[in-house]
């Protein structure tokens, strides 16, 4: 009887032991390095609530930890994504950045590609503003339809091409509206024969042909201001023509009256 109990006891004693050091050894296993897939899971999960800021810190973690692993790329581009639905768009664009570096022959690519596109093109201010991002956008944006002709996102590229020439057409306009402000005529049509040049598809080519009529008529050059707007009569609309030959007519009334 007192041997039985003292084998239940060593039995029991054996069995806490065990217990004790699994539990220590169990706590003593750094949070980097759990289940890697069981972290992106949870990080995935924050960022499907939208929950970007706290997703951001666990794809961090996972990215430093993680890099070697299959879900590498994975953390990368989440991480990116995090990033750019948070509208942090130049952090969001050294991320996916770095996943082109790392992660060459990832799944993610062209997304993290396009993903670079629309982060520049984000960061387009008005055309009144500087357009270096405009500028980089539409760089960023030519050299991804040379790599994908043939991609998913090609109808909205050539839409946000169209849109962001537009905002650079205007801009240039604007220069040249500002020469006529100052009553420099001469560097106004330079100013608008300059954003003819690139721009001459956009919706402001048919104000800059304004402006050079305008310009000539200021400076009592009719005969120019007429041929001139002859020639661009099929490029104008009928409010733009209306403009035009209105300046022409101010401009003959001068004329009229320094002959008096």
């Amino acid at each position: 009887m007192v041997l039985n109990k003292l084998i239940f006891v060593t039995v029991q004693l054996l069995i806490s032991l065990s217990l004790l050091w699994f539990v220590g050894c169990a706590g003593n296993v750094p949070r980097d390095e759990r289940d890697f897939s069981f972290q992106f899971e949870e990080a995935k999960s924050l960022f499907d609530k939208k929950k970007y800021i706290r997703s951001q810190e666990e794809f961090q973690l996972l990215v430093v930890k993680a890099s070697h692993t299959e879900i590498g790329d994975d953390a990368l581009f989440y991480l990116g994504e995090s990033y750019f639905l948070n509208k942090e768009y130049p952090m969001a664009i050294s991320q996916y950045e770095r996943l082109i570096r790392r992660f060459e022959f990832s799944s993610y690519i062209e997304q993290a590609r396009w993903r670079i596109c629309e982060g520049y093109v984000a960061e387009s201010p008005k055309y009144y503003h500087d357009q270096s991002n405009t500028n980089r956008a539409l760089e960023k944006i030519q050299e991804f339809l040379d790599d994908y002709p043939h991609s998913q996102y090609n109808e909205e590229a050539q839409n946000t091409i169209s849109e962001l020439r537009n905002k650079l057409g205007m801009k240039m306009y604007e220069i040249g509206a500002l020469y006529i402000k100052l009553r420099a005529f001469d560097s106004a049509i330079i100013s608008f024969n300059n954003m003819l040049d690139t721009y001459y598809d956009t919706p402001s080519a048919g104000l800059a042909h304004v402006g050079i009529i305008k310009c000539h008529s200021k400076m009592l050059e009719v005969d120019k201001a007429v041929e001139y707007l002859n020639s661009k009569d099929t490029f104008l609309n009928n409010d733009l023509k209306k403009e035009a030959s209105e300046y022409i007519a101010e401009a003959r009334k001068q004329i009229s009256k320094k002959k008096k």
